[in-house]
C-alpha cells in the first residue's frame, strides 16, 4: 500500500492493484486535479456522499483469497462511508484503511490491524488521535496537516500510543506502508 498527500484532505491510494483518489477538488493551489485522478480506478469524497455505509463496530475485513481461488479475478477494493467524514477502505490481503478528516466512528476489533490516516489541524489530529488511542491502538496512526500542526499532535500522543507505529505524512510525498 502506498499513500500519497497532497495537502488538505486529498490523498491517493495505492492498494489492493488499485489506485483511489480522494478529495480530487480540493487539491491545493498547484496541483492539478485532472493530472491527479489520471489513472485513478476511482474517487471518492472524504464526506462519503455516494459511498455504501456501514456500521464500523460490526464491519470485519475481507480475506485474502485462498490458494485454491488464485487466478481467479482479485477483488475490486470497496470504499464504504462509516461516519461524518470517515471512510473504511478494504483491500483483500491489505490492512483496513480508515481515513477521517471530521469525526472518529466506533470502531470494532480490526482497528488494531489498521492503519488510520487522520487530516486536520494540530487540535482536530490531538483530539481524534487521542479519541483513537483510547478506544483502540492501529497497527499505524498515520498524520497529514501543516509542520505545526503535526508537533502539537505528536507532543498530545506521543506518550499514549501503546505499541502503535506514528508517523507524519509530507505534502506530495509517497509513504509506502
Amino acid at each position: 500500500m502506498k499513500l500519497t498527500w497532497f495537502g488538505s484532505t486529498t490523498l491517493r491510494i495505492h492498494i489492493g492493484g488499485q489506485i483511489l483518489v480522494m478529495d480530487a477538488g480540493a487539491a491545493p493551489a498547484g496541483i492539478d486535479a485532472a493530472e491527479l485522478v489520471s489513472g485513478a480506478d476511482g474517487q471518492f469524497e472524504s464526506r462519503g456522499d455516494g459511498l455504501p455505509e456501514v456500521d464500523a463496530a460490526r464491519w470485519k475485513p475481507r480475506r485474502s483469497a485462498r490458494l485454491v481461488d488464485e487466478g481467479s479475478d482479485p477483488e475490486a477494493v470497496a470504499v464504504f462511508r462509516v461516519g461524518r467524514g470517515a471512510a473504511l477502505v478494504d483491500a483483500a490481503g491489505e490492512p483496513p484503511v480508515l481515513l477521517v478528516t471530521d469525526e472518529l466512528p466506533v470502531l470494532g476489533r480490526w482497528a488494531g490491524e489498521a492503519v488510520v490516516v487522520l487530516l486536520g489541524d494540530g487540535a482536530a489530529l490531538a483530539g481524534l488521535g487521542g479519541a483513537l488511542l483510547e478506544a483502540s491502538a492501529p497497527k499505524l496512526l498515520v498524520l497529514g496537516g501543516g509542520e505545526a500542526d503535526i508537533d502539537m499532535a505528536v507532543a498530545a500522543l506521543r506518550d499514549r500510543l501503546d505499541g502503535a507505529g506514528l508517523v507524519a505524512l509530507e505534502p506530495s510525498m509517497a509513504l509506502e506502508v
